[in-house]
């Protein structure tokens, strides 16, 4: 796999303050893709910080169908999916090449200021997860290659939030490769989410997860995100 095999593909909603950053950890050989639904001028920025192999599309809808556009533009074989309140760690392109022979992977969400100790514990349950051979894959950090995703016919589209999640079990579900990568390592840099509070996000996410896990959401409720999501100032 070399670095202009892979696209990411990031949803955008007034990140003006963020892009910057994930934009320095990104390699000018990697493709990007943008869908952007700001109010901001977020896409002029994305744009003269990156004017090179960046593509920014304008699109109003939800982030799910931000993500599934992004990966419909794509001609690469490989799809990064990726958040723009994160960056890359320094390491994470030279090792991504050792996980070629998987379908999807899915990495970690560190990070080196706030909240520490509750993002290594997502992680540490990713990790477990994966042994019992369910993904717990992230958008911020997902990695899939084009074909899986085809075939699995990418995102629900009535999904607004763990469309992420669902994609993982379905891929896996389809006979598909799928791994958790700890050496794949993004980091947060704006934790305006967790500052509303650990647990509620947690519980959020835990219960929506596990009805879609065993296929018991009802269907009315897909599109729902119970009132924590739409209540933040992001996609």
């Amino acid at each position: 796999m070399q670095l202009d095999d892979i696209t990411v593909v990031i949803p955008t909603k007034n990140e003006m303050a963020n892009t910057p950053v994930f934009l320095q950890s990104l390699p000018e050989d990697v493709f990007l893709i943008v869908v952007d639904a700001s109010q901001d001028r977020t896409p002029k920025l994305i744009n003269d910080l990156r004017p090179e192999r960046t593509l920014v599309i304008r699109h109003p809808g939800n982030i799910t169908e931000a993500r599934q556009l992004g990966a419909y533009l794509t001609t690469t074989p490989w799809i990064l999916f990726s958040d723009a309140d994160v960056h890359f760690s320094a390491d994470y392109f030279s090792r991504v090449g050792g996980y070629q022979d998987w379908d999807l992977v899915y990495g970690a969400k560190l990070s080196r200021d706030e909240y520490v100790s509750y993002y290594r514990n997502i992680a540490l349950g990713q990790q477990i997860l994966q042994r019992v051979h369910i993904p717990a894959a992230s958008g911020s950090n997902l990695l899939i290659h084009r074909t899986a995703f085809s075939r699995c016919g990418g995102f629900d589209l009535r999904l607004n939030v763990n469309e992420d999640s669902e994609l993982g079990w379905r891929v896996k579900r389809n006979g598909f490769k799928t791994t958790f990568a700890p050496d794949l390592i993004v980091y947060a840099h704006d934790h305006r989410r967790l500052r509303r509070g650990t647990w509620k996000k947690t519980l959020h996410s835990l219960v929506r997860c596990m009805l879609l896990y065993l296929n018991c959401m009802p269907p009315r409720l897909r599109s729902q995100d119970w009132g924590y999501w739409n209540q933040q100032n992001s996609r």
